[in-house]
């Protein structure tokens, strides 16, 4: 079955969380309390609702515990998505995710059981940042706060070696989890899988190992 969706909160980060789902062709719910913004986002969304999401008897009439996965993005309101991801849990929604305005913040979401908190700005700087710094690094998710996965492209040191050869796991500690190569992408690549100068290495581990690996052995 088809997983459903539910974003609540359209602003800048809410609208454009939606608007992916919507070229993704996913199932989603939409709710505002601005009618306006609503009105907006009504085309990219299944069903659009204008109230507030602290509105426990509006969210059941929604049926929001329906719902597989639901997005808590309000805009200055600490206080509403904080009580709305608690009304939330209490509801029996199987995972909710809450987006952050700071450390405290992203704390009190953790205690009322919110199962992901999301730093958009924050996350977005350490991924301009790490692209920046280095001319190998093409993108950054972080995992944890240790722990990251990062597109590095493999250069002229590394052309014609196997992973085998180059045995990154013993040597740096990170894993290269998958090779991009042109359109095609090799997932889990086997230890004779020869690296070509320009493939994109998809590499896992914890942050100091990625750093010396990219400053050392690519």
């Amino acid at each position: 079955m088809k997983k459903q969706y539910a974003v609540l909160g359209l602003g800048r980060f809410g609208g454009s969380l939606v608007k992916e789902f919507y070229e993704l062709g996913a199932e989603v719910l939409a709710i505002d309390i601005d009618q306006d913004k609503v009105d907006q986002y009504a085309q990219y969304v299944t069903h659009a609702v204008q109230f507030n999401g602290i509105d426990q008897e509006g969210l059941k009439q929604v049926g929001i515990k329906n719902i597989d996965h639901v997005f808590v993005s309000f805009g200055g309101n600490i206080e509403s998505s904080v009580l709305t991801c608690l009304i939330l849990k209490e509801m029996g929604v199987p995972t909710v995710w809450a987006k952050a305005h700071n450390d405290n913040h992203a704390k009190v979401l953790e205690k009322v059981g919110a199962d992901r908190v999301i730093h958009p700005e924050r996350d977005m700087a350490k991924r301009i940042a790490n692209h920046i710094v280095s001319d190998k690094i093409i993108d950054y998710i972080e995992l944890s706060e240790k722990y990251s996965m990062v597109e590095i492209v493999a250069t002229k040191k590394i052309h014609n070696k196997s992973l085998a050869d180059l045995d990154i796991r013993a040597k740096y500690g990170c894993n290269i989890v998958g090779i991009l190569r042109g359109q095609e992408i090799i997932v889990s690549p086997p230890a004779d899988e020869v690296i070509s100068m320009g493939d994109v290495l998809i590499v896992m581990g914890h942050n100091s190992d990625i750093n010396r690996f990219e400053r050392e052995g690519v």
